[in-house]
């Protein structure tokens, strides 16, 4: 497909209405191969990573967007993570045989909580929770975007096990008069809600947004390559082992002389000897004190 792992921005001529547009294949290939995921939770997860990615590309700054599920069934959560860069990943965790029984949105995620945290390069880290409410995650969305009195958003994700794709518009801030933009805002939205799965799943961007928007002006601008890229690194990782506790630590260490950690978005193998983290130990001990 021509817009494969790309995302584009788009601009209403006529109407102070933005938009992104994304389709993911190879990156989205990347996060699914390293784990069996039964067909459900693989289209899940992938409308997660459409969504971070459209959301990610919302942003002013330069930082990293992680959105989030949780909940208490069968399936725990589903994560997935844009940076500003454009490299994305993410991951699901829960009883996949379980969850591959249960073929409804509401079905999977019991009491649960959707969440999307901001990480700027620079800056303080913003954080925004509401119930997970709705019968698909689009609606979630926009539900959080609702309560949480942000720019008023539409979005229309779709996944299939080979692709993931989403669109996105937002009303921007106008001076025109209130009643013309509520009536713009209200046909675009309306318009959004037509697009079917199959459509945004295998025609181009470009033929996406005439089929939608025809009879408007829209702005399509270049295409940002997306990419699977996992940002773990050995640092980080030992200091998520450190996170354990020193008593916990040092038990592992007397039964074995060597502690493998493994990423669970990228499948990297990271190996610790005890002299190693031994140092990492004494280090914290003398910050805290």
């Amino acid at each position: 497909m021509q817009d494969s792992d790309s995302l584009r921005g788009f601009l209403f001529d006529n109407m102070p209405i933005r938009g992104q547009i994304v389709t993911l294949t190879s990156s989205y290939q990347e996060v699914l191969k390293r784990h069996e995921y039964p067909s459900n939770i693989a289209c899940l997860l992938g409308e997660f990573l459409a969504a971070a990615s459209l959301l990610g590309a919302t942003l002013k700054q330069s930082a990293r967007i992680i959105l989030q599920a949780r909940g208490s069934g069968a399936l725990k959560t589903v994560m997935a993570e844009c940076a500003s860069d454009n490299r994305v990943r993410g991951i699901a965790r829960g009883d996949f045989k379980v969850c591959a029984t249960q073929t409804g949105f509401k079905d999977l995620f019991v009491d649960a909580v959707l969440a999307i945290t901001i990480e700027p390069l620079q800056g303080q880290r913003y954080q925004g929770i509401v119930p997970l409410e709705g019968d698909n995650l689009s609606q979630c969305l926009m539900g959080y975007f609702a309560q949480s009195e942000q720019l008023p958003t539409s979005i229309k994700l779709a996944a299939s096990t080979q692709e993931s794709a989403g669109i996105l518009v937002q009303q921007l801030p106008n001076h025109a008069p209130l009643e013309q933009s509520t009536t713009d805002w209200q046909t675009i939205n309306l318009l959004i809600k037509t697009l079917r799965a199959k459509e945004q799943l295998h025609l181009t961007h470009n033929d996406q947004l005439y089929l939608l928007f025809k009879e408007h002006h829209v702005r399509l601008f270049d295409a940002k390559d997306m990419r699977f890229q996992c940002h773990c690194s050995r640092h980080r990782t030992a200091r998520a082992l450190i996170s354990l506790g020193e008593p916990e630590i040092r038990e592992i260490y007397l039964q074995q002389e060597l502690i493998d950690m493994q990423c669970e978005f990228c499948g990297a193998l990271y190996s610790f000897k005890k002299p190693f983290i031994d140092a990492l130990l004494r280090d914290q001990n003398k910050a805290l004190r």
